[in-house]
């Protein structure tokens, strides 16, 4: 199974959303659905209920705003650190639908970190680059050190899409437990040693095609493939 570059997911993405006549509406709530599915996998609900969801200001937390709604019609308890919130029609409407069902939105990230199961990384997406700004140079510190099980959207957050963690400093020591690569894996996958799965049954085969990647054999109604972490890269 082939990665897919920086470059060439921001083109797939642009296409999705022009060929395609998907909208991003669409695109966002495909990949948190996704997302949403590969916890159950990964911490079912007999394991633990409670997860805290950090969410970035970009695609990435709007991905995340989608998990946390999901899960809570599963039966998990959502909790959401999201200090950054745009003004972005889509992503407050997100935000209310949250609101709406009581789930609760946190601002200390550690306080939270202290009482939960499970923790959704979706900060920082394949769009990703440079240095990672306050406030989450703690919270993925945070990441770097707990024991609980972390899933990560698309990218472990102040990892590059192609190299992987950095070399050394934040997020050199960022390992998650689990990994839902969207559309396709990036070129990071090399580096990570985790359970993998691929989400977003949104790519038809003459995108993937074009595209050069596989779409995997997703089976009945699920949303998400279990892989193995070594691919070849694109």
């Amino acid at each position: 199974m082939k990665t897919l570059g920086a470059k060439a997911a921001a083109a797939l993405d642009q296409e999705l959303m022009s060929t395609c006549a998907f909208s991003i509406d669409q695109l966002m709530e495909l990949a948190g659905l996704s997302v949403s599915q590969a916890v159950y996998r990964v911490q079912p609900l007999n394991k633990g209920r409670r997860i805290l969801i950090a969410c970035g200001p970009g695609n990435n937390g709007g991905d995340g705003l989608v998990a946390a709604r999901h899960l809570y019609y599963y039966g998990y308890q959502p909790t959401v650190f999201y200090p950054k919130r745009s003004k972005n029609d889509l992503y407050q409407r997100l935000t209310k639908q949250l609101e709406d069902l009581d789930v609760p939105f946190v601002n200390d990230f550690q306080s939270a970190l202290d009482s939960t199961d499970h923790i959704v990384d979706a900060i920082f997406g394949f769009s990703f680059s440079g240095e990672v700004r306050e406030p989450f140079p703690s919270v993925i510190q945070a990441l770097e050190q707990t024991k609980i099980p972390v899933t990560s959207v698309d990218a472990p957050s102040s990892w590059n899409i192609e190299d992987g963690p950095p070399k050394s400093g934040l997020g050199s020591c960022f390992m998650p437990t689990a990994l839902v690569s969207l559309t396709a894996p990036k070129p990071l996958v090399n580096h990570f040693n985790g359970r993998h799965f691929i989400g977003g049954r949104f790519v038809g085969p003459s995108m993937a095609k074009k595209y050069g990647f596989e779409i995997p054999e997703y089976l009945g109604v699920d949303q998400i493939v279990e892989v193995p972490a070594n691919v070849e890269k694109l």
